[in-house]
């Protein structure tokens, strides 16, 4: 306590005026000066008391920010009295609170990367050792059919690798959130023809049926170029469902409260046990040979989310998969 300079100064100028008032009471009798002295120790004695009380609670204080900054994980601050305290005892309690949550938030997100980078590893480790053998084959005598053959197969392997890097790199720069969504008024019919046009070629040849319900006024608020990115990878995935001679219907309900697209193949539906892991991503399902890396449907739930939007996933009773994306009216993204 006597360690602080302020209390070692007023401690000097207590008892320098206690001096002085005692010499004057003397002065005026014995009995004046001494009563003079009595009290000056006692208020001296209070005050001491006193002092020393708030610095032990400082002190512990002090040793419980301590803790904080050693990330310990029994941390129990206890409650103080009404006071200027109780004030930075409150404020303390909320700074710990929010260290041990930024503190979890940021374990979570190392050990997210972690996985992150694991899977990525062994997503890009398939298509790299398929190349390798390719290459390897390359070298020998081989007809020139069969180098044609092997030369296809490395251009579809390494355009897998590119959508790969593309999807991650898009899903990294929306979790950074440095992509910055536009607002503009997007009219459905105009959104969905963009989204199908890079698939009707392989639809046609594929003998695969589209049929979309849209109304002419429908419209939401958005980017015009993620949401067709996102659109894209639910058609993609409902292609991917139906195969060939399959159907895939999109509708689309709009009235005052929400704005709702429907996508809805007659494919094979979802296992029971998949559902609630659609959108995870390099989730592949149950089955071990499903194709795809688990990468579209995550990053098409980022972007929908991040302009305000909801997707579900549900099977349809009569048969096949439906993805339901539903933007509320007046709902804006931050």
């Amino acid at each position: 306590m006597f360690r602080n300079k302020e209390i070692r100064r007023f401690a000097v100028l207590f008892l320098m005026i206690v001096f002085i008032v005692a010499m004057a009471g003397f002065k005026a009798g014995m009995m004046t000066g001494t009563l003079i002295l009595i009290q000056a120790c006692l208020l001296g004695i209070l005050f001491y008391l006193f002092t020393r009380a708030r610095y032990r609670k400082i002190e512990r204080l002090s040793e419980q920010i301590d803790l904080v900054l050693h990330n310990s994980e029994h941390l129990c601050i206890s409650e103080a009295e009404e006071g200027e305290l109780s004030i930075l005892q409150s404020e303390i309690v909320k700074m710990t609170l929010r260290i041990r949550e930024q503190n979890e938030a940021l374990k979570r997100e190392k050990k997210h990367l972690a996985d992150s980078l694991a899977d990525i590893s062994h997503q890009l480790r398939t298509p790299l050792t398929s190349v390798h053998i390719i290459l390897t084959l390359l070298e020998k005598d081989t007809e020139k059919e069969e180098q044609k053959a092997l030369l296809r197969e490395t251009g579809e392997l390494f355009g897998q690798m590119d959508f790969l890097l593309s999807s991650l790199l898009k899903l990294s720069r929306l979790d950074a959130g440095i992509v910055s969504f536009e607002r503009d008024w997007i009219c459905i019919s105009s959104l969905m023809a963009a989204s199908l046009r890079p698939f009707l070629i392989a639809m046609e040849l594929k003998n695969i049926q589209i049929q979309t319900d849209i109304p002419e006024k429908a419209g939401i608020s958005g980017d015009f170029r993620w949401l067709s990115e996102a659109f894209q990878n639910l058609i993609k995935n409902s292609m991917e469902s139906v195969g060939e001679d399959g159907k895939i219907e999109i509708t689309c309900v709009d009235n005052p409260i929400f704005t709702e697209i429907t996508f809805h193949d007659d494919g094979a539906g979802f296992e029971k046990e998949d559902l609630p892991h659609i959108f995870e991503r390099f989730y592949r399902g149950k089955d071990a040979d499903a194709a795809g890396y688990g990468i579209g449907l995550a990053l098409c739930r980022t972007i929908i989310m991040q302009q305000g939007g909801t997707i579900l996933a549900r099977n349809d009773p009569q048969g096949g998969a439906v993805f339901s994306v539903r933007f509320l009216k007046g709902q804006h993204s931050d």
